[in-house]
Parts: C-alpha cells; sequence; structure tokens
C-alpha cells in the first residue's frame, strides 16, 4: 500500500511541484493551501505523515501542530523553514514535529527524511487506525478510534441507524441529551461514507455570537465588518467535499437560518461582504438537545429549515438507557486514559464497578470520560482504581427512582406483546431496520406524552386510527 502524505502550504506552486515529486516516488498526496484546512482535512486513517511550511497566512507552525495533534497524539510532521527560522523550528521539535527541512527545498533531501521513518504504514502507534486489507475493501472506508460500539439494544440500534445513513448523501439531525456523543456519531457516519477521504468539520453554534455566526459558516472578505483584517475562510470552504458537522443548531439567529436555508437549497453561498457565489458540496448533520420540532412550532426555529435537515433522524440514547454498557466503556475509557497518561492501571476495585452501575450519569459518556480519567490520574501505576479516587458526588450518590426508557416502555400493559426493537424478522433487512426504525420513534414519544395516544398523534403528526393501527401493526410482527 501507497505511504500517503498530506502537504500543508500556502505555495500553491511548491505544493503541486512536490506533490508530482512524491508521486513518482510511492507517495500518495493531498494538499491544503491554509493551516486550518490543513487541520480539517488530516485523519490518522487517511495521512502517513504530514509536511507543512512554517509560516502560513492564517497561522504559525506551533498553531498548526497543536492543532493536529489535537486531532492524533501520534502524527508524525516534517516542518519546512526558512535559514532565519531556524531556532524556532528547533522549538516547534520539541512540540512532536520529527525533522525540519530547510528552504530552498531539495525533492531527494524530502525523500531521504520520509524514508528514514521506516515502514511508515506498517509500524502504526498504539491506538492509531490499521486500514481495511480486506479484498475489495475501501481504503477510504474506516473507524472511529474515539466510537465505543456498545452491545445493549439501544446501542445496536443506534449503530444500526448510523450504517443506514453513511451510504446516502442525506442530512441527518441529531437528538441527545448533553454528553451523550452527538459529534461522535456524526463523525462516525462521515468515516463510514464516501466522503469518509475529504474533511469533517464540526462547528459548535451554542457558542457563536449573533455577529459572527455567519463569517464562520460561510467566511468573510477584508474590510466587510470592524475587525476583518483578512480574507476569512468559513466552515462550508473548510469541509468542501466533507462532512460539516452543526452542534447545537437551534442556537443560529433567525438571518443565520434564512442563509443556511439558501445555501443548503442552492448549493452555493457568498462570504460575507462578498459578491461572488461560490458553489458548495458539503453534507450536513445537526444536532440539537432540544425538540425542534416543538421549536418551529413556538416559532424559534424556522420550519422550512428543520424539514431541510431532518431528512433522517437519530435519537442518541442517554447512558442510563444503556446499563449493559457501562462495565465496556468503563474499559474503554480506561484503555484510553491509560494511553493519555502512560500508565498502566490494571482496572476497577468491584466496589467502583458497583458505584458506576448505580449512577444516574447526568452528563452521560461525557461525565463518564472524565470521571475514569480522573481516577486514573490519582491512581499508582500498576494498581487498580479504587473509591477514594472518584469524586465524592458519585460515592454519596443516592439512586434515584429508574425512568424506564422507551424499550422497556414498550412493555407497558397498555401494550402488551411489544418487545425490544432488535426482536423484529428481518432485522438485518432495510425494511426491517425501517420498523425498528419506525417503532423506537413512536415509542419514544409516547414515553414523552406519558402514554397518551392522542398528544401523540399530535406530536407524530399522525391521526389516532393510524397511530392505534401502527401499534396493532408491532405486536402482530412481533408475534410471527
Amino acid at each position: 500500500m501507497a505511504k500517503r502524505a498530506l502537504i500543508i502550504d500556502d505555495d500553491i506552486d511548491l505544493c503541486l511541484l512536490l506533490s508530482r515529486f512524491l508521486n513518482k516516488n510511492g507517495f500518495e498526496t493531498s494538499s491544503a493551501h491554509s493551516g486550518a484546512k490543513g487541520i480539517a482535512l488530516y485523519d490518522p486513517a487517511n495521512f502517513d505523515v504530514v509536511i507543512c511550511d512554517y509560516r502560513l497566512d492564517d497561522m504559525d507552525g506551533i498553531k498548526l501542530i497543536k492543532g493536529l495533534k489535537a486531532k492524533d497524539p501520534h502524527v508524525r510532521i516534517l516542518v519546512i523553514t526558512g535559514y532565519s527560522d531556524i531556532k524556532t523550528a528547533v522549538e516547534v521539535i520539541k512540540l512532536g514535529a520529527f525533522d525540519y527541512i530547510t528552504k530552498p527545498l531539495i525533492p531527494d533531501e524530502v525523500l531521504s527524511i520520509l524514508n528514514n521513518l521506516s515502514t511508515l504504514t506498517e509500524v502504526k502507534p498504539a491506538g492509531a487506525i490499521a486500514q481495511s486489507t480486506e479484498p475489495g475493501a475501501s481504503a477510504k472506508r474506516k473507524t472511529n478510534v474515539d466510537f465505543y460500539k456498545g452491545k445493549s439494544p439501544a446501542s445496536v440500534f443506534l449503530h444500526e441507524q448510523a450504517n443506514i445513513v453513511a451510504g446516502t448523501n442525506y442530512s441527518v439531525l441529531l437528538y441527545g441529551e448533553s454528553g451523550t456523543g452527538k459529534e461522535v456519531i456524526a463523525s462516525l457516519i462521515h468515516n463510514l461514507s464516501d466522503r469518509s477521504h475529504k474533511p469533517f468539520v464540526a462547528l459548535d453554534c451554542g457558542t457563536l455570537s449573533r455577529e459572527l455566526a455567519g463569517s464562520e459558516l460561510f467566511g468573510h472578505v477584508k474590510g466587510s465588518f470592524t475587525g476583518a483584517i483578512q480574507d476569512k475562510e468559513g466552515h462550508f470552504e473548510l469541509a468542501e467535499g466533507g462532512t460539516l458537522f452543526l452542534d447545537e443548531v437551534g442556537n443560529l439567529s433567525a438571518g443565520v437560518q434564512a442563509a443556511l436555508l439558501r445555501v443548503i437549497q442552492e448549493r452555493k453561498f457568498k462570504r460575507v461582504g462578498g459578491n461572488k457565489e461560490t458553489p458548495t458540496d458539503v453534507r450536513i448533520i445537526v444536532a440539537s438537545n432540544e425538540n425542534l420540532n416543538d421549536a418551529y412550532r413556538k416559532g424559534k426555529f424556522r420550519e422550512d429549515l428543520y424539514h431541510r435537515l431532518n431528512e433522517f433522524s437519530i435519537h442518541l440514547p442517554p447512558l442510563r438507557e444503556r446499563r449493559e454498557d457501562i462495565i465496556p466503556l468503563s474499559e474503554f475509557f480506561l484503555e484510553r486514559s491509560n494511553e493519555e497518561t502512560r500508565k498502566n492501571i490494571s482496572g476497577f476495585n468491584e466496589d467502583v464497578l458497583n458505584t458506576f452501575l448505580e449512577y444516574s450519569w447526568p452528563g452521560n459518556l461525557r461525565e463518564f470520560r472524565n470521571v475514569v480519567r480522573r481516577a486514573v490520574l490519582l491512581t499508582p501505576s500498576d494498581a487498580k482504581i479504587a473509591v477514594s479516587s472518584l469524586p465524592q458526588e458519585i460515592v454519596h450518590h443516592v439512586p434515584a427512582h429508574h425512568t424506564a426508557s422507551p424499550f422497556e416502555q414498550a412493555m407497558h400493559p397498555q401494550f402488551d406483546g411489544l418487545t425490544h426493537p432488535e426482536n423484529f424478522p428481518n432485522k438485518d433487512l432495510l425494511k426491517g431496520a425501517a420498523s425498528r426504525a419506525e417503532f423506537y420513534t413512536i415509542m419514544s414519544v409516547m414515553q414523552q406524552v406519558n402514554f397518551n395516544k392522542k398528544k401523540a398523534a399530535e406530536v407524530l403528526k399522525i391521526d389516532r386510527k393510524t397511530l392505534y393501527n401502527k401499534l396493532k401493526s408491532f405486536q402482530t410482527t412481533q408475534q410471527q
């Protein structure tokens, strides 16, 4: 398999010449002409090495390396620098670049340095993603190293939905409480799609001011507003050809919502203050922890934009509805934390695992991961994590009355005979998956309205007779 290099340099001619040279010498290459685009494009499954200029228009080498390291602690970076920057380049090496080379570039010298990184693709650091070697498998398809595929019914169903929609270009709406892993699922859908070799770019709309939201999404031209001292690429440009994930999309102002709707419809956009329309090919995945259906009914969100974004929706279950996953997740987070801290914590005491199972985890996966990371930090290497390493609010937590999940409430006396959706016949077929998706949606709404069929029908925008028929159909299907 050819070695893959990502070249990050704002000198387009240099990128082209270096790319052609490396292509002739057994490398596959991709280029980015800004630091932001390079960071967005980089993925450890796609590239073995990054070659980057120290001085870029939008950032310096220190910021670039930190951005790359945040995505992959094991990234191999070769820095290009001028003679006057050598002292600074040495500092960059200390940050984690494996070598530097001075201008003017001598292609054979670059090749020699890269070849000295023996077996680039064969010797991957622990935790890196391996490329598929199965016959006919696409080298672009991969899994997310931060994703744990749970075994609980809710987790299995979630993963099935991600697989179903990944092969399409549908816009996806992710619902879930804070910390349930919406960005991780969005990244998983991207990685399973045909766009996986292109950038996955995430933007938290909840942190954007009304004035800057348009600039962050679409970019701006120099002088378009106070502080716009240079042209800036927006997230649509950074994600070109790939996937743009918009978290907390409900926080966007009405004006930005209108602009976003136009981009989705027309597939082109203008930078703030600009006149040129730029075509765009970006898949959009959005997330919200509030019901956008309710939001548009209350006038807080555009109805037409909601329907554009809601081509396929996925509900991410909270951790309290996936208790079968808590023990395996603790081991998963422990393994990752051991790598981060370079420790060898051997496991958890039994009372720690019991505490994990009894706790309600209001912060979901994010809270669970942070608790394990903190415990690893406080535990001596080669020891087991004890209760004393856990936060007091978890240790002294009083278990609340258990709230049944939609799956568990399917066993409600009113719906005797309904079982978990994975028991539907033909569960490996698209028809069975669609039935399970419909089942989960209906039961989730039924839970929200305390099994009031009239209210559930209103929320689902179907009449009560249709709802009764679907519930009866679920019973009949599962009795077959």
